[in-house]
C-alpha cells in the first residue's frame, strides 16, 4: 500500500471518529489530508522509502491561534498522539513534538510560509516568479481527505494555477539556458577536449529541458530526485525521458559526442513544436534563444517581460 493509500485508510479508520467523537467543534475550522514534502505525498513511494519519515499517520491542519488557541491545539496533539502506534504493519515513529514535522497538527499558516514564504501563500508577482517550482509542487500535491472550511483546499487551487506571464518568464529562461548550454557550448566544450564540461553543459541543458516541459504541461516540476519519474507521468513530451536519460548517464568520446549533440538538437525541435502548438512563440527556426525571446515578448505586463531574461533562472 502506497503511503497516502495508508495514510488516509488510518485517518478513515482512527483519525476520523476521534475527531468526530472529541473535537465536533473544531470540524468546520479544520482539514485533514497529507501533502508536501517526501515521496509518499506524490505516490512515489515504494520499499526503499519506508527506511525513513513513513508511518501511518496523517496532518491535522489548524486555522491560527486567533481562531483556534494553544490549549485547544495541545488537546488535539495529545488525542492525536493515542491513536494506535500500529496499523497494516506499519509502526508510527516515536517522534516529539507530537507527529514531527510532516505529520500530526501543523497551524496552516506555518505551513504556507515555510512552503510559499507568505503566511496567507497569497503571492505577488516577484514571488510568483522566483518561488521554487518544487515548493509549490509540495504545497499542492498529495491529499485532503477532508476540509471543514475550504480554506486550505482554495489556497492549494490558487497557488496550482501559476499567472501565464510568470509560465512564460520562466519558460522564456528555461529555453535560453537550453540554448547555451546544449546547442551553443555543448560541442565547443568536446572540440577544446572539455569532456567533464561538455557533461556540465548537458546536465544544465537536461535541468532546464525538464524545467521546460513540466511548463509546457503546466505542471510543477518536483524536487530534482523525483524530475523524472514524474516527467514520465506528463500528458506532454513524456517521451523524452529517454532521451534525456541518454544524455545524463552516457560518456563524450569521439563515438558518443556527434550522437548527443544530434540528439539535443532533436530535443529542440521537439520543444519548440510544443511551443508553437501552443501559440508561445512566433518565430520559424531551430535556434532555441530565438524562441526564448519570442515567448518572453509574449508576456503581457510590461515589468514582467522587461526583466532580464535570465531572471527566473
Amino acid at each position: 500500500m502506497k503511503g497516502l493509500e495508508l495514510a488516509k485508510a488510518y485517518y478513515e479508520n482512527f483519525g476520523k471518529s476521534m475527531l468526530e467523537a472529541d473535537f465536533a467543534d473544531l470540524l468546520p475550522l479544520i482539514a485533514v489530508g497529507l501533502c508536501g514534502s517526501g515521496s509518499e505525498c506524490y505516490g512515489y513511494d515504494d520499499e526503499i522509502s519506508e527506511d525513513h519519515d513513513f508511518e501511518p499517520g496523517f496532518c491535522i491542519f489548524l486555522p491560527g491561534e486567533d481562531v483556534v488557541d494553544r490549549k485547544a491545539a495541545f488537546q488535539l496533539e495529545r488525542a492525536y498522539a493515542k491513536l494506535p502506534k500500529e496499523f497494516m504493519g506499519h509502526k508510527r515513529q516515536s517522534v516529539s513534538p507530537v507527529g514531527g514535522s510532516r505529520h500530526g497538527v501543523i497551524r496552516i499558516n506555518e505551513f504556507l510560509k515555510d512552503k510559499t514564504g507568505r503566511e496567507d501563500g497569497k503571492l505577488d508577482i516577484d514571488q510568483w516568479l522566483l518561488i521554487p517550482e518544487y515548493a509549490l509542487s509540495e504545497v499542492t500535491n498529495g491529499g485532503i481527505f477532508f476540509d471543514g472550511s475550504g480554506k486550505i483546499t482554495k489556497i492549494r487551487e490558487y497557488l496550482s494555477d501559476m499567472p501565464e506571464d510568470a509560465r512564460k518568464k520562466r519558460l522564456a529562461g528555461a529555453l535560453i539556458v537550453m540554448a547555451q548550454s546544449g546547442q551553443y557550448n555543448y560541442m565547443r566544450c568536446i572540440k577544446h577536449g572539455e569532456t567533464a564540461a561538455a557533461q556540465l553543459a548537458v546536465f544544465e541543458f537536461t535541468k532546464a529541458a525538464l524545467n521546460a516541459v513540466f511548463l509546457l504541461n503546466k505542471r510543477y516540476m518536483p524536487y530534482y530526485k523525483w524530475s523524472f519519474k514524474a516527467l514520465r507521468e506528463l500528458p506532454l513530451l513524456s517521451s523524452l525521458s529517454e532521451t534525456l536519460e541518454f544524455l545524463l548517464t552516457t560518456e563524450n568520446n569521439a563515438d558518443l559526442a556527434e550522437t548527443k549533440y544530434y540528439i539535443i538538437e532533436d530535443i529542440a525541435s521537439t520543444v519548440i513544436s510544443a511551443l508553437q502548438d501552443q501559440g508561445l512563440t512566433e518565430a520559424i527556426c531551430g535556434d532555441l534563444e530565438k524562441h526564448a525571446y519570442s515567448v518572453n515578448d509574449g508576456i503581457k505586463d510590461q515589468y514582467v517581460r522587461n526583466l532580464n531574461i535570465f531572471h527566473t533562472v
